[in-house]
C-alpha cells in the first residue's frame, strides 16, 4: 500500500498536468482537507538534515554510520535507524566503490599485536602537484591503536631519510617491537637494517606478492588516499606538506574508526592508559615505561629468512 504523503506528491503531479483537484484526490484516495498538511517531522529534522549536508560536504567520502558520530558530538544523538532515514530522504548516500576480490579470512596475519606501539607498519604513497613535483608520502601507523604515526612529504625517500623519521618517532613515542614492510629497496638497504638491529627492534617483512600481510598501512594508505589526496588540489609540495599533517591530525584526534568502536586512536589510548593506569607511545616514553610485550609467542609467517641471516650475522 503507497503511503500518505505519496499518493499526496502523485496529487501535486497530477495538478501539475491539469488534472482537476477533486479527480486527482478521487484517483489517488486522498482527502482535500490534507493537502495542505506539513508533518511535523519536517520541521523537526530540518536542523539535523542541515547539519548532515553540511557534514557530507566536508567529509563526502564518509557514511551515515561515521556521520552519526559527529551528529552526537554535536548534540544531535539519535538512533542508527533514524540517521539512516534522514540520511536516504536527504540523498546524500556515498557512491559505492567498485569491489574487488578479496582472500579468505581465516588466513592468520604474522605477528599481530596485542597493545599499543608493539608493531609499526610503514609504507609509501604517491601523487602529484599541480605544479608537476612528485609527493613521496612515508606513511608510519600503528597497528594496534590505528594511529597515524608520521606521514612525511618529500620529492625522494632513501633509506637513510627512513632512518631520520623513524629516529624521531622512536625518541618521541618509545621503541616499538617490530616494524613491519614490504620488501621494498628502502626498507631492505644495509643501512636501515643495521640501524634496525642497533635499535633492537625486530623486523617482519612481509612475503612477497602478499600485500594482505600489511593491512594495517595499506588500509591508512587508502583513507589517506581517498580522504585526503583525492580530495585536495596541492599548488606546491610545501603546501601539500601543511595541509597532509593536517589531515594527520586530523585522523587521529577527530575522525571516528569503525575498528575502535567509532572512537578515535586519542580515545583510545587515554582509555587504554586510564583502565590500566600505564602509559604507552608518547607518554610511555615521557614516563620512560617499556613497551609491552605480546601475549602471544610471535609467528615466523610473514618474516624474510634472508633477512633474519642478514640480521644475526
Amino acid at each position: 500500500m503507497v503511503s500518505v504523503p505519496a499518493r499526496r506528491e502523485q496529487v501535486a503531479y497530477g495538478r501539475e498536468r491539469g488534472l482537476p483537484v477533486r479527480r486527482a484526490c478521487t484517483l489517488f484516495s486522498v482527502g482535500r482537507s490534507s493537502l495542505g498538511y506539513q508533518g511535523r517531522k519536517i520541521a523537526r529534522d530540518a536542523a539535523v538534515i542541515a547539519r548532515m549536508k553540511a557534514l557530507s560536504a566536508q567529509y563526502p567520502r564518509f557514511g551515515y554510520r561515521r556521520i552519526r558520530i559527529f551528529l552526537g558530538r554535536d548534540g544531535h544523538a539519535m538512533s542508527p535507524g533514524r540517521t539512516w532515514r534522514l540520511w536516504k530522504a536527504a540523498g546524500l548516500q556515498v557512491p559505492r566503490k567498485r569491489p574487488r576480490k578479496r582472500i579468505k579470512g581465516h588466513r592468520p596475519r604474522p605477528l599481530a599485536p596485542t597493545g599499543a606501539n608493539q608493531v609499526w607498519s610503514y609504507d609509501f604513497v604517491f601523487d602529484r602537484c599541480a605544479n608537476g613535483q612528485q609527493l613521496k608520502c612515508l606513511t608510519v601507523t600503528d597497528e594496534w591503536t590505528k594511529e597515524g604515526l608520521a606521514i612525511e612529504v618529500a620529492g625522494r625517500i632513501r633509506s637513510h631519510h627512513v632512518i631520520d623519521v623513524l629516529g624521531r618517532l622512536i625518541a618521541a613515542r618509545g621503541a616499538p617491537l617490530y616494524l613491519r614492510s614490504d620488501n621494498g629497496p628502502e626498507f631492505v638497504s644495509k643501512a636501515l637494517l643495521g640501524w634496525i638491529t642497533d635499535q633492537g627492534i625486530g623486523t617482519a617483512l612481509i612475503d612477497p606478492g602478499k600485500p594482505w600481510q600489511n593491512g594495517a598501512v595499506e588500509s591508512f594508505n587508502g583513507k589517506f588516499r581517498d580522504e585526503c589526496l583525492s580530495l585536495e588540489w596541492f599548488r606546491s609540495r610545501a603546501e601539500a606538506k601543511v595541509v597532509i599533517e593536517a589531515w594527520r591530525k586530523h585522523f587521529n584526534e577527530v575522525r571516528p574508526h569503525s575498528s575502535l568502536g567509532y572512537l578515535t586512536p586519542a580515545e583510545l589510548v587515554a582509555k587504554q592508559n586510564a583502565a590500566s593506569g600505564k602509559a604507552t607511545g608518547r607518554d610511555a616514553a615521557v614516563r620512560g615505561a617499556s613497551a609491552p610485550r605480546p601475549v602471544a609467542s610471535p609467528s615466523q609467517q610473514g618474516h624474510n629468512h634472508n633477512q633474519g641471516a642478514v640480521l644475526s650475522s
